[in-house]
């Protein structure tokens, strides 16, 4: 298999869908939204809509092809489908119908490359073995670096990474997985909250990153993927005993399980893709356990228990507290970075002796 094939079909999406068939469906007017994080919960059935709210009650797909051509009777035909075989099919409600972020953020991360790679061209194998451009170019646009961070205060830095890439290969493989799970988990929780999980993450990634491998540079949305991850353990932990009265909240339970059994397999996969160059280790841990405390607290109000929810909320804000309070500040205090690493164009080619220097711009020369 190649690396694209290893994460496309252990994609938690996927996963969700196997079992019973499960149909998404959104429905993006608020008021038939009741927050719970891993989706909505489902429409009262003998609550009949209006005619121009039954198009977005129906399921994306029926077993029928029957078409009507009045539009009032192929409304009203969708609309009884849907109530006769609610017993036969099990639909998981989702917040809204695309992750606009997880597409938006993978649009702009090829574009990136991209440019990178046309304008300070492609390295060779033996200096980048994922297909992208020299290391120079990759700090130049923003990649982790310790000593810029730390000490000359480029602070950016912690999230910034998240859109480099180290090459094609490097790209293609978290792309697929923000495409896929990225985009479901958005559709499940929300722009909003998905946003904050997956910024968050970055910063988290970028810190143990710094910490504990503070001799070179790192690149890709990997430590941010891995966030959100830990937020989908934070979620399925909340909300484990809730009770499962109602044919949707049984639904909701069985599908988080399957995602938390998916998420094994996605973890175990980026972690043997730890070690290739300029992508780190410490960046996914760091990015996994950011997602993981975020996560409490972002999904502690899905709770149906409000005795239960601010017991969680008051977990996962003490967690995050302790887990970025610590980690920036053994960074800046603890943490002394190599001054080599200052000029990266120096620094490869004492390693490689035909090192092209195309893009780091250093005293005026390129």
């Amino acid at each position: 298999w190649t690396a694209s094939d290893c994460f496309t079909n252990f994609q938690i999406g996927t996963c969700c869908r196997q079992s019973h068939e499960r149909k998404a469906m959104t429905d993006d007017r608020s008021t038939s939204l009741l927050e719970s994080g891993g989706g909505s919960r489902a429409r009262n059935s003998t609550d009949t809509p209006s005619l121009s709210e039954r198009d977005h009650v129906r399921p994306l797909h029926t077993p029928t092809s029957t078409k009507l051509e009045n539009n009032d009777e192929r409304f009203e035909e969708d609309y009884d489908l849907h109530e006769s075989t609610s017993d036969e099919t099990d639909i998981y409600y989702v917040k809204q119908r695309r992750g606009y972020f997880s597409i938006g953020f993978s649009f702009v991360q090829t574009f990136v490359l991209g440019l990178m790679m046309w304008q300070c061209g492609v390295a060779p194998l033996d200096v980048n073995p994922m297909v992208g451009p020299y290391p120079d170019a990759l700090n130049y646009w923003g990649a982790k670096n310790s000593v810029l961070i730390i000490d000359d205060g480029e602070a950016w830095r912690l999230i910034t990474p998240i859109l480099l890439h180290a090459g094609v290969i490097h790209l293609l493989c978290n792309v697929a997985v923000q495409l896929e799970t990225g985009a479901f988990f958005e559709r499940e929780w929300g722009s909003g909250k998905w946003l904050l999980i997956y910024l968050s993450s970055a910063i988290g990634s970028s810190c143990l990153s710094a910490i504990f491998m503070p001799g070179q540079i790192s690149v890709g949305s990997s430590g941010s993927v891995c966030g959100l991850f830990g937020a989908k353990l934070s979620e399925v932990l909340c909300r484990f005993c809730e009770a499962r009265r109602t044919r949707q909240q049984r639904i909701g339970h069985e599908v988080r399980m399957e995602q938390c059994r998916g998420i094994m397999c996605s973890v175990v996969i980026i972690a043997l893709f730890s070690f290739i160059p300029y992508v780190d280790w410490a960046a996914h841990l760091g990015g996994f356990l950011a997602g993981l405390v975020v996560g409490l607290m972002a999904f502690a109000f899905s709770v149906d228990n409000r005795c239960w929810a601010g017991i969680w909320f008051l977990i996962g804000a003490a967690l995050t507290i302790i887990f970025f309070a610590v980690s920036l500040n053994y960074m800046y205090t603890e943490v002394d970075p190599p001054e080599e690493m200052r000029d990266v164009c120096e620094y490869y080619r004492s390693y490689f002796p035909d090192y092209e220097c195309n893009c780091q711009l250093n005293n005026g020369e390129n």
